[in-house]
């Protein structure tokens, strides 16, 4: 077989027919078009982002914000002294979701961007246990056994920190009719080592709201009957850009005296692409200062307060230009309309008679319909309804509710800002499609398609053998 030395062409060069390097460094290099066109024949077979309403991460920005991004890639920016105006970018955003979240108008509000809420949810019960301590220690008390209550429909990241920092959960468990906290019960958990309570603005489960102002009243009365002083955070990674512009009179934020601290996700309802999130504090004094560490040897004296060190200025820089770009009077806009769509769908949903919607509507929840079959004899699930919709590209998750009520099943629906009235209506029709194509298919058939999904599902991932049964949380992506 003659072999051509060169070719101009990807297709009729020597790497179009050797494997792809997998599992060990190559030896020799290869022309950059090459790896760009062998890596992007790969990356083709992944989904259409437009079309995964799994996940609440933003999949669509404009031009000039990402123009901004691809300029400033190479940024770090925890150089604070090569890259100042980036640090300032972060202090504006800092202010400008503070004061959103209804801050004091003062100069005790303190914040820090995060890679997503996963982070700014760590630093933040750091943060929490690291006062409880003091207090414990000052007062001669054992600080062993920390707790921290929440509902048991929190997102896998609280699980983490509890463990990863040696925390006792106090769970809070939900019944069927009621997805969300209920202040009095989580009140009720609240005893002398506990660190706070946890009130969740968008349920990754069903997207309610918590009642975070009953929490609240409740928690005041108990913190001055027994001089404890316990606060409150809010997850508000999914709600914290969604509740000011569609229902603005809600009260969950700063404007509660024992809410202290909240997370939101820059890269979900805050429109930016996966990479930032964001961690606010009402006041200085709820951060401890030990937790602050002090370098020098990025060239000038700085504080620090991250789970990482490095990462890339280009979201920051993208999230101050969301910020600016829409301001109040853009966000409201596309709220608005996403709310509007999401209450359409649930419509929709409704009067088909085969569905039932168990999300909240009328700006009372996040953009996000969740739904379930309503008939109870049917030979086939919602997880059947899941993997039959990805044959049309839609990338919808099935998933059990939180434990003491994870007999439900459910099927999620996540409206991102580009989710377009007409892409709702392409979406209705593949998944009547799908319901009427299960409603004639064999049930035994159905049984053999389950089977081939689970054996490919675990051949794709060895995470799913190796860590199986390890938590009981939604397999929908957030």
């Amino acid at each position: 077989m003659i072999r051509l030395a060169f070719s101009t062409s990807v297709y009729g060069s020597r790497w179009d027919i050797e494997p792809i390097p997998k599992y060990s460094l190559p030896e020799k290099e290869m022309p950059p078009n090459i790896a760009y066109k062998l890596i992007r024949d790969d990356l083709q077979l992944d989904g259409n982002p437009g079309l995964n309403l799994a996940a609440f991460l933003t999949t669509y920005m404009e031009d000039e914000a990402e123009k901004l991004m691809t300029e400033n890639l190479s940024k770090n920016f925890i150089d604070y002294e090569e890259y100042p105006i980036t640090v300032e970018l972060q202090n504006r955003c800092v202010n400008m979701i503070a004061r959103l979240f209804n801050a004091p108008n003062d100069d005790e509000t303190i914040g820090v961007s995060t890679v997503g809420s996963s982070e700014a949810i760590m630093l933040a019960v750091l943060a929490m246990k690291r006062l409880w301590k003091k207090r414990r220690i000052a007062e001669g008390k054992p600080t062993d056994k920390p707790n921290l209550v929440m509902a048991a429909s929190v997102q896998v990241c609280w699980e983490k920190a509890t463990r990863y920092f040696e925390i006792e959960e106090n769970f809070v468990y939900l019944s069927e009719g009621t997805y969300v906290l209920q202040p009095e019960k989580a009140v009720e958990l609240v005893d002398e080592n506990t660190i706070g309570i946890c009130a969740i603005l968008g349920s990754t489960y069903t997207g309610h709201y918590e009642d975070v102002k009953a929490v609240n009243d409740l928690l005041l009365v108990k913190n001055k009957k027994t001089g404890w002083d316990v606060p409150i955070h809010v997850d508000a990674a999914s709600g914290g850009f969604v509740a000011p512009f569609v229902n603005p009179d809600l009260v969950w934020d700063f404007r509660l005296e024992l809410v202290r601290s909240i997370n939101v996700s820059g890269h979900k309802y805050g429109l930016c692409y996966p990479g930032v999130g964001w961690a606010i504090w009402k006041s200085k004094r709820y951060l401890p200062d030990e937790l602050i560490f002090n370098i020098n040897y990025l060239g000038s004296d700085q504080a620090s307060f991250t789970l990482n060190f490095s990462k890339s200025a280009s979201n920051i820089i993208a999230q101050y230009y969301v910020l600016i770009r829409l301001g109040r009077q853009g966000f409201t806009s596309i709220m608005r309309n996403l709310m509007s769509t999401t209450d359409y769908l649930a419509a929709k949903l409704e009067s088909t008679n085969k569905f039932e919607v168990l999300s909240d509507r009328n700006g009372n929840g996040v953009p996000l319909v969740a739904f379930r079959l309503t008939a109870k004899d049917l030979h086939y699930d919602e997880f059947d309804v899941a993997h039959r919709l990805r044959e049309h590209q839609w990338i919808v998750p099935s998933y059990t509710m939180a434990p003491h009520i994870n007999n439900i099943k459910l099927l999620r629906v996540v409206l991102r800002e580009d989710f377009s009235r007409e892409r709702c209506n392409l979406f209705i029709t593949d998944l009547l499609h799908t319901v009427d194509y299960l409603d004639k298919m064999d049930k035994d058939y159905i049984h053999i398609k389950r089977s081939a999904a689970g054996r490919w599902k675990a051949l794709k991932s060895i995470s799913v053998l190796a860590f199986k049964d390890q938590s009981h949380k939604t397999n929908g992506v957030c």
